[in-house]
């Protein structure tokens, strides 16, 4: 098999075969497509949209797995780190295959190989959206003096709650209308995913949510404070909470994301024990 040859399948369970081992070599770093397989899993493949997912492995010609792309359509294609000639190759395959999706997230150095790829074989300008960093906790150093309140592992009879919170988070973030709320609501609860900050009285003041555990890594996400409630600390300790809880419950590897453009809030996760994996950049192409 040629170093240029991708293998594109629907078959989520032929892709982990041939995949898996792959993803768990470098969890922090695949900490997406390992979250986002592992939902599909549990969840069905069309959890994310009604569109089939598309998830595809680039090979050595020894057949060792060197790269992976996945689409959950209407979300980003996620790719992991390639050389120019495999985004090239990958260009090519999803020119024939998915030409429609809109937009790209990887590693800074795959983002810009593919993005450019794309854009010589389709003719479709690129510019890039968002630029995000990977953090990976090292010492938590939860805040001090900790704002008042106290965690609650969101149930039940928070669903509504959640299913809002999620949807203003998806607007404030630009991904607005992308996933059904009370479904993201509903599989967080199953597993205990998300944590409220919540006043004295008992008022939800914050919340973070946290992925399963799958290759040992959690992923820390999303983290939101209702606008009229920022400010006062709660975010902080809310992120504080669910990383602790993470780690205690046997996390190797607790990471979250930061948008580069939002630098409250990198300064915030670095002072609660955070420490930069990589960065990643989200490109956009026109039509």
């Amino acid at each position: 098999m040629s170093p240029e040859s991708w293998q594109l399948t629907d078959d989520l369970d032929d892709f982990l075969v041939r995949a898996g081992g792959f993803l768990r070599s470098r969890p922090a770093a695949h900490t997406v497509p390992l979250t986002v397989t592992d939902t599909l899993r549990r969840h069905g493949p069309h959890y994310y949209g009604p569109e089939a997912p598309l998830f595809g492995t680039l090979a050595a010609a020894d057949g060792t797995v060197t790269a992976t792309v996945l689409h959950t359509p209407p979300f980003a294609l996620s790719l992991t780190a390639v050389t120019a000639p495999g985004a090239d190759a990958l260009a090519d395959r999803l020119a024939e295959l998915r030409p429609a999706f809109t937009e790209v997230v990887a590693e800074r150095g795959a983002a810009e190989l593919f993005a450019a790829a794309w854009q010589r074989r389709t003719g479709r300008e690129a510019t890039v959206r968002r630029r995000q960093r990977l953090y990976r906790l090292d010492e938590l150093t939860p805040p001090r003096p900790a704002p008042d309140g106290r965690p609650r592992v969101a149930g039940p009879a928070d669903r509504a709650l959640l299913a809002r919170w999620f949807g203003e988070f998806g607007q404030a973030v630009g991904e607005s209308a992308v996933r059904d709320t009370g479904a993201w609501a509903d599989a967080r609860i199953s597993y205990g995913g998300v944590t409220l900050w919540e006043a004295a009285d008992g008022t939800p003041l914050a919340m973070a949510g946290a992925t399963k555990e799958i290759a040992g890594q959690v992923r820390v996400a999303p983290v939101y404070t209702p606008a009229e409630l920022r400010g006062r600390g709660y975010a902080g300790a809310v992120t504080a909470e669910v990383s602790r809880a993470a780690r205690a419950a046997g996390a190797e590897e607790v990471l979250l994301f930061a948008d580069l453009a939002n630098p409250t809030s990198n300064a915030l996760y670095q002072r609660l024990g955070y420490r930069e994996v990589a960065d990643f950049a989200v490109w956009a192409f026109g039509d």
